[in-house]
């Protein structure tokens, strides 16, 4: 039988952590819940779990002193972090995943969705696919290194900034990414680039991977998710 993955919950409103730890109990993981920022990243130093579910607004220290702590150490930086937001807080949202959270989840929620939430973060493999020399998704193949985009064994013009953009969603499939975070990936020396810049590129790339699946996602207000399962159009 193997061993239950191990979910730290910081979060001090207990009717909420009751009910993440029913659906853990449900989902087949287990849970421990810490009720303040400080001896919350404390337990993460000390039980170093498989992934942190963290709440934004905490008593002691918050939601976003801690992702950071935990991103600039070495030892936990590649522990997955889902946020809780009160929901339509963007900029909330927009501040932990640059800060390096995996994904987010708005409250009111689901509980279901949350933990289906979590199987992907877990599933992602992400420091795998960060290395990785080649990326494939449906008939389509980035190799990395080349800086070409295929579709079965036919090369599709693409520019610098486009594949830099590509690759980032593609390697971090299922997680949202901010305008800001792409912008890392845009290649331009003598243009002056803002985030909104991004839309065009995203526009240029939808048109490139073609009308019969629509890959990526729009995220309304925070930016865009490659789909871990194409929608069909």
């Amino acid at each position: 039988m193997s061993q239950k993955k191990r979910i730290l919950l910081i979060e001090d409103e207990e009717d909420i952590a009751a009910l993440i730890k029913l659906q853990a109990e449900i989902s087949g993981y287990k849970l421990h819940v810490e009720v303040d920022g400080i001896n919350g990243y404390h337990a993460i130093e000390r039980e170093k779990p498989d992934l942190v579910i963290l709440d934004i607004m905490l008593p002691g220290q918050n939601g976003f002193d801690v992702c950071m702590k935990m991103k600039n150490n070495p030892e936990l930086r590649n522990i997955p972090v889902i946020i809780l937001t009160a929901k339509g807080e963007e900029l909330d949202v927009v501040l932990g995943l640059e800060l390096g959270a995996d994904d987010y989840v708005a409250k009111p929620f689901s509980p279901k969705i949350l933990f289906s939430r979590i199987k992907a973060v877990l599933r992602r493999g992400k420091e795998a696919e960060k290395t990785a020399k080649v990326l494939s998704f449906g008939d389509f193949i980035l190799e990395v290194d080349r800086y070409l985009l295929k579709k079965e064994d036919r090369n599709i013009p693409i520019t610098l900034s486009e594949f830099g953009i590509l690759c980032r969603l593609v390697g971090n499939r299922g997680k949202v990414l901010t305008r800001n975070q792409l912008l890392d990936d845009v290649h331009n020396d003598d243009t002056f680039i803002v985030d909104r810049n991004i839309d065009v590129h995203i526009a240029s790339l939808r048109k490139k991977l073609g009308p019969k699946f629509d890959w990526i996602e729009t995220v309304r207000g925070i930016g865009y998710r490659f789909r871990e399962e194409p929608l069909a159009l």
